[in-house]
């Protein structure tokens, strides 16, 4: 897909072993059958939405939707850039990176999920690092942080193994009960060192708020 009024419609990431880009409509089917398989054990609740909860039928069209209100409520001051990841043609997940009145702060977000077979196998590392290699080198970005449910193994994982340090609490509802956020920041002296090559970032820039 390409259009010269959409130009994140050309944005790449590449890294060792994944892809990532904007999705196209067969992408994002890819993806819906991934969500409606099942992203996590259905006893814990990994997500401050919980959308996993919904049957796999409404998991799936709500994936489509969640992804298409996304392209629709873009601004340069508060954006959400969700890339599905390609591994040796496969569509395995998806990775978010988002920014608020990023020109001033230089702070992004990220946010991911993994269809359950692709996970434990590094993928979740490397296809962070890919959204960061475009934050710190591609963007400019001075921070990025991450949270979780403090029962989130894999994502503490993540952080740890790509720098990120400690940087607080805070408490959610999830499922009529409270849960405990912790906070991981990492700052640009730290961004991992994981290969990224990006491409087509030049047209993009203005709608990420960047001259």
């Amino acid at each position: 897909m390409t259009s010269p009024h959409w130009p994140l419609f050309g944005l790449r990431l590449r890294t060792p072993r994944l892809r990532l880009r904007l999705p196209t409509p067969a992408d994002l089917d890819a993806l819906a059958d991934l969500a409606a398989e099942g992203v996590h054990d259905p006893d814990t609740q990994p997500f401050a939405v919980p959308w996993t909860d919904a049957p796999p039928a409404e998991r799936a069209r709500g994936l489509l939707q969640y992804h298409w209100s996304e392209w629709a409520a873009w601004r340069p001051s508060a954006w959400t850039l969700n890339l599905v990841v390609d591994l040796d043609g496969t569509i395995v997940g998806t990775q978010g990176l988002m920014g608020t009145d990023f020109p001033i702060l230089r702070e992004v977000s990220t946010g991911s999920w993994l269809g359950r077979r692709y996970q434990g196998q590094g993928i979740g590392t490397e296809m962070r690092a890919a959204v960061l290699g475009l934050a710190f080198d591609g963007l400019g970005a001075e921070y990025a942080v991450s949270a979780a449910f403090a029962d989130n193994a894999a994502s503490f994982a993540v952080s740890r193994k790509l720098g990120y340090r400690e940087d607080g609490i805070e408490r959610r509802v999830v499922r009529g009960r409270p849960m405990v956020v912790r906070r991981m920041r990492l700052d640009r002296a730290g961004r991992p060192t994981v290969p990224v090559t990006i491409e087509g970032l030049a047209p993009c820039l203005p709608l990420f708020g960047l001259e």
